[in-house]
């Protein structure tokens, strides 16, 4: 293995850790297309890690062999190191190894702390909440306007009796789309690697821009997935309605932890993104996109296990 190859994942790593999150952060084309974005973000957190931890992989393996399975099968096997073993390496395999653990461990936490506490949550609203008149739907007792699902093998998707007292037929029909299409493309899922990385490194801005940016993506694209289910005249500021009301009500003691809310993330943003709609992004733009986030996957992947050249 040679130097080159650890010194690329480093740069890469370095890259995906400020730089292209920032940039994106700052991008206006991820409103236009929330999906594709939030597929952007989940290949640049995946390779950022990939990069971070096969960079001390690569250094501290250098040794045993020219690619990272070879030399990965040779301290497997208890091969002798073929080249000299410094103590840089033993430093890079323990980095490794504990930004491993962190990174790992904090998701497999980060999951189980969460399904606990949604689990918890659920069983307690399942006390107190009775069928609403929407489908799927249940009612809380309660003043301030708000719609939430807790998602899950059970999902639960509550509308207060503040929401269903301040909105009329047309506005709950768009929250409780807003609601079952958060439940219907989990989004949960897309959000925890971003809990989690914001959690284990707490200390790189970039964990906290991407777990920001990627909770008003998840918001926005409910938000078109609903759009295409509402009917009426105007179905873009009938959700936008809904939206303000959830939002400008004391709703916050009442959304559980780990809930999706309708009044979530991002309202001003997606207040002015549904009633000022943009062009949506061009197919071109689109696969482009989608491009760059397979190669950007590619990339550390092959550096990690094709030989080292050069």
């Amino acid at each position: 293995m040679l130097p080159a190859t650890a010194l690329t994942l480093a740069v890469l790593a370095a890259l995906l850790a400020w730089p292209v999150p920032a940039a994106l952060a700052h991008s206006r084309w991820p409103v236009r297309d929330p999906l594709v974005a939030l597929l952007c973000w989940q290949a640049v957190g995946l390779a950022g890690g990939l990069s971070m931890i096969g960079a001390l992989l690569v250094h501290g393996l250098a040794p045993w062999g020219h690619s990272l399975p070879e030399a990965g099968w040779a301290v497997l096997v208890s091969r002798p190191a073929e080249g000299a073993v410094r103590g840089d390496h033993w430093v890079a395999l323990t980095l490794a190894a504990v930004l491993a653990f962190q990174l790992v461990g904090v998701l497999v936490l980060s999951w189980v702390r969460i399904a606990r506490t949604r689990r918890r949550h659920r069983e307690l609203l399942e006390l107190v909440v009775q069928p609403a008149p929407q489908e799927d739907a249940r009612l809380l007792e309660h003043p301030a306007p708000v719609a939430f699902c807790i998602p899950g093998a059970r999902p639960l998707l509550v509308l207060s009796s503040g929401m269903v007292a301040e909105l009329d037929e047309e506005q709950l029909a768009a929250v409780v789309a807003h609601e079952r299409a958060h439940l219907a493309e989990r989004h949960h899922l897309l959000l925890l690697p971003f809990v989690a990385w914001k959690a284990a490194l707490p200390v790189l801005p970039a964990a906290e821009r991407a777990h920001g940016a990627v909770r008003e993506l998840v918001e926005m694209r409910a938000d078109d997935v609903a759009l295409g289910s509402l009917r009426g005249a105007a179905p873009r500021r009938t959700l936008a309605e809904a939206i303000v009301a959830a939002a400008g009500g004391p709703g916050g003691g009442v959304v559980p932890t780990g809930a999706l809310a309708v009044g979530g993330a991002g309202v001003r943003a997606r207040v002015v993104r549904l009633l000022e709609p943009a062009d949506p992004l061009p197919a071109p733009a689109r696969w482009a996109a989608l491009t760059a986030a397979v190669l950007l996957l590619l990339l550390p992947t092959a550096l990690l296990l094709l030989p080292a050249v050069g």
